[in-house]
């Protein structure tokens, strides 16, 4: 009963506040919880927001001990590692806001991060909307959603980049990400005619893609003229190349990451 009092201790600390969460309002609303919502203050250009960058760190003491919720048992996974998953996800806003997340970190709705309710805590995941193939990398610092038709909670800020924010929900693929290991290194090699490219960000709007552009030229002048807008899908993405290969992208993927707190998603095309 000790570890299972801890478990519940935890469970209210965190997204903790996970026994507060109640079912969504209303199914167009999926993410919304009732008295939840986007806040009034919303940040500009929120598309800006960069994704997290993966670095080892030590996995907390407690959030990532067997605990119980609504009746169900979960283990949370004790490494970093292969993980990945296909599921609905949803986000959480204002009524957490400033609350503790199971971490004990203070929830921040317009930074990169998700709770998930069993992935290491804290730990990296590659999060993508599978009807628009947006991609994001959050960092995993709280524990939930509890509902049986959800799999992750994002920041608002997170959904928002990845185009679900209004909906409430989408399907999404999971993939966990480690640390240290090259972004560029999990893409296959181009198929003859093709070419590798690598993608800082993905906007609705060519004013918020084209800002970027500016802002990365400008911290990261040796990428000179080769990153350009592309336009399709209703979507301006913002790619760097072309690359022969991925090894070719591969450093100049890890030099991006490290100075612009930026994870590139390899494409080919």
């Amino acid at each position: 009963m000790k570890w299972l009092a801890l478990a519940l201790a935890l469970t209210l600390s965190g997204c903790g506040m996970f026994a507060k969460r109640e079912a969504p309002q209303a199914p167009h609303r999926g993410g919304f919880y009732k008295d939840d919502g986007p806040g009034d203050r919303v940040p500009p250009d929120l598309d800006a927001v960069p994704d997290a960058v993966p670095r080892d760190e030590p996995l907390h003491r407690f959030a990532n001990r067997p605990y119980q919720v609504f009746g169900r048992d979960y283990v949370p996974l004790a490494a970093v590692g292969p993980f990945r998953q296909r599921g609905r996800a949803s986000w959480y806003g204002r009524r957490f806001n400033g609350g503790k997340t199971s971490s004990g970190e203070t929830y921040d709705m317009y930074a990169m991060t998700a709770a998930h309710p069993t992935l290491p805590i804290p730990s990296y995941a590659r999060v993508t909307n599978v009807a628009t193939g947006r991609s994001v990398v959050v960092r995993v610092n709280d524990r939930g959603p509890f509902h049986a038709d959800r799999a992750i909670d994002l920041s608002y800020t997170a959904a928002y980049r990845l185009g679900y924010a209004e909906a409430g929900s989408a399907l999404v693929d999971i993939e966990a990400v480690v640390p240290g290991a090259s972004v560029a290194a999990a893409a296959p090699p181009a198929p003859s005619g093709k070419a590798v490219y690598l993608q800082l960000g993905a906007f609705s709007a060519r004013e918020s893609a084209e800002s970027f552009r500016a802002r990365v030229l400008r911290e990261l002048a040796w990428l000179s003229d080769a990153i350009h807008v592309v336009a399709g899908d209703a979507l301006y993405r913002l790619q760097l190349g072309p690359f022969r290969t991925s090894d070719e992208a591969r450093p100049v993927a890890d030099r991006i990451r490290a100075e612009l707190n930026v994870a590139p998603l390899v494409v080919v095309r």
